[in-house]
């Protein structure tokens, strides 16, 4: 006969801080470049997607906005988390980064939020960033906003620099090496600094050497929102390899 033995469980209570990340359902980058930096440091991240419509216009981002409470909800259920990200710089801009804190708040009360354009402009302030170039992926469109929201930020633009894609899948797919080349030979000579707009960008890995090459900082979206999420959970040092925004 079969003998069966019941015995009393132990549990651990994790005191690794936790960071929940929104993610566009399109979205191949966010993950892995939270990863990169994270990586063999005792931070917890644990992810949702939301929908993504495409086209991206200022409309579809506000509609994606409308189901952040949700999609926090389903990050660990009924758990504490330390920080939330939300993964969509355009979007931060067209929904107003105001009303994504307070969505991810309805569902978890209390918990400290960032998004790329929040976290750009924290980082930017640290640098002593007044004059920019950007770089984004996106439509006219989306440009007008992102040019309306740091002018409203009291930020100078001298250029701004785009690709015209409309799509997110498709901006996920833009060649690394091209992008390199392309951002390159951006002239930084009125500005403090390059801005690289999108979550989705590769541009993460390419920021040590786009800053020698430029001799300037470089920001991408991904780096301040990670820089920020770490800020927040005070978990930020001994990262090294990805741009200036860190080494300071």
């Amino acid at each position: 006969m079969m003998k069966i033995n019941k015995v009393n469980a132990r549990y651990n209570d994790n005191p690794n801080p936790r960071i929940g990340l929104i993610t566009l359902a399109s979205d191949f980058r966010i993950e892995k470049d939270f990863n990169n930096v994270i990586y063999g440091k005792d931070i917890d991240l644990f992810c949702n997607r939301i929908k993504c419509y495409n086209p991206l216009t200022n409309e579809t981002l506000k509609k994606m906005a409308d189901d952040i409470t949700d999609v926090t909800k389903e990050i660990l259920p009924d758990q504490k988390l330390d920080c939330v990200a939300y993964g969509c710089t355009s979007g931060s801009i067209a929904a107003g980064y105001d009303s994504i804190f307070e969505k991810v708040n309805k569902a978890k009360p209390n918990t400290k939020v960032s998004t790329p354009i929040t976290a750009a402009i924290k980082g930017m302030k640290k640098l002593g960033i007044k004059n920019l170039s950007i770089f984004t992926p996106y439509t006219s469109e989306i440009n007008d906003s992102v040019a309306d929201f740091f002018n409203k930020e009291n930020f100078k633009i001298n250029d701004m620099n785009y690709f015209d894609i409309a799509s997110d899948l498709d901006i996920g797919k833009v060649d690394s090496k091209h992008l390199f080349s392309v951002l390159k030979k951006i002239d930084l000579s009125k500005s403090d600094a390059l801005f690289v707009s999108c979550t989705a960008l590769p541009v993460l890995s390419l920021i040590n050497d786009l800053e020698k090459e430029l001799n300037k900082p470089v920001i991408s979206s991904n780096q301040a929102l990670i820089w920020d999420c770490l800020e927040l959970i005070n978990s930020n040092y001994n990262i090294e390899g990805f741009g200036r925004l860190f080494n300071n």
